[in-house]
């Protein structure tokens, strides 16, 4: 059973464990099932639960916890309509999410933990480390309260905000069973992608679920000498040993691998990494998608330029990889993930 501070973390639990939950308590199945309602919808107070008896939401606010994250900061994009958000957790931490308007349908980034210990040298998520996890229930509320508080229905998500998912496999895990289950906001596995630096370790046992999501892979160097200096992740571990990994999840799920890759000027986009990159890629069928670099203050680095990332493509396309360019949207709302958070946060020290 999830806790928080030794109280239930109701809004965690799976329907088959709500319903176990509340027989303990002497009360009927079809209670779990109105209770796990109201909680797919956002609720944020056992108060909210009208059609429950006043006994049992006393009941269950003396033993669970429940708590509706609240809006520490909203920034509305002038130029595409992105919605930035930075939520309050109950210990007072915080996140951000992103809800992106696309013509295919609305897609939410979320944050699966409070700060980030893989220490990209180019990413402003991890300034600072790692803080902790995100439970289950808290990454649930990403989504539904990003669509209760902009309006705008959520039909993709992207784990791909603050945070390494595999780092924190068991609640991100049970995260995708809550946002998948039927009785709930039922999002299908096709619409979710996860990111990932390349925890390989884990990668295998996530090929092992076999839940038909996209896996993109942030790669951004196709070699070991640049991607250890960018990338901490990859030592010890290597990019051999991480398309190894992509391979077998490849042929395990039949799921076409994405691959990120930001253009860093001059360490990331030369001719030579591009034909690398094209040579270890082709192998797997993948999709590789550039990303223009957005600009974080703490970091030196600075995006590639017009000219070479038009040279890089143009090498990519001619070896027959299946490539595109990242729409950069938000770009007036700090668009680099982590920055709002940072900035917040440190204005309330």
């Amino acid at each position: 059973m999830t806790e928080i501070n030794e109280k239930t973390d109701i809004k965690s639990l799976l329907p088959t464990e709500l319903a176990a939950y509340l027989k303990s308590l002497g009360e009927p199945s079809y209670r779990s099932r109105q209770i796990f309602s109201w909680l797919q919808k956002g609720c944020g107070s056992f108060d909210e639960m009208s059609n429950i008896p006043a006994a049992l939401r006393a009941k269950l606010a003396e033993s669970c916890h429940l708590y509706a994250p609240k809006v520490i900061r909203k920034q509305v994009s002038q130029i595409d309509g992105t919605i930035k958000y930075l939520w309050e957790l109950h210990d007072g931490n915080a996140v951000e999410t992103v809800v992106m308007r696309y013509h295919h349908g609305n897609t939410v980034c979320i944050s699966t933990q409070v700060g980030c210990r893989q220490g990209c040298a180019f990413c402003a998520s991890t300034i600072g480390g790692l803080v902790r996890n995100l439970k289950a229930g808290e990454i649930l509320d990403e989504v539904l309260f990003s669509e209760k508080d902009s309006g705008l229905p959520i039909s993709n998500i992207v784990l791909m905000g603050i945070g390494e998912p595999l780092d924190n496999f068991d609640e991100v895990m049970r995260f995708l069973e809550l946002i998948n289950c039927p009785e709930g906001r039922n999002i299908g596995m096709r619409h979710i992608s996860l990111s990932t630096c390349g925890i390989t370790e884990r990668m295998d046992e996530l090929a092992e679920r076999d839940m038909q999501i996209t896996l993109s892979v942030s790669l951004h160097a196709p070699d070991d000498e640049t991607r250890s200096k960018i990338m901490p992740a990859n030592r010890g571990r290597g990019v051999d040993e991480l398309f190894k990994k992509c391979a077998a999840y490849y042929d395990k799920t039949g799921r076409r691998i994405s691959f990120e890759y930001a253009m860093i000027d001059g360490v990331t986009d030369s001719v030579e990494q591009a034909e690398l990159l094209s040579r270890r890629v082709k192998t797997l069928s993948a999709h590789v998608n550039l990303i223009p670099l957005n600009h974080v203050d703490e970091r030196h680095f600075e995006p590639s330029t017009p000219a070479n990332q038009k040279r890089f493509i143009e090498i990519l396309e001619k070896n027959g990889i299946n490539v595109t360019v990242r729409r950069r949207l938000g770009s007036d709302v700090d668009a680099s993930c982590g920055q709002l958070r940072r900035k917040t946060m440190e204005g309330k020290k």
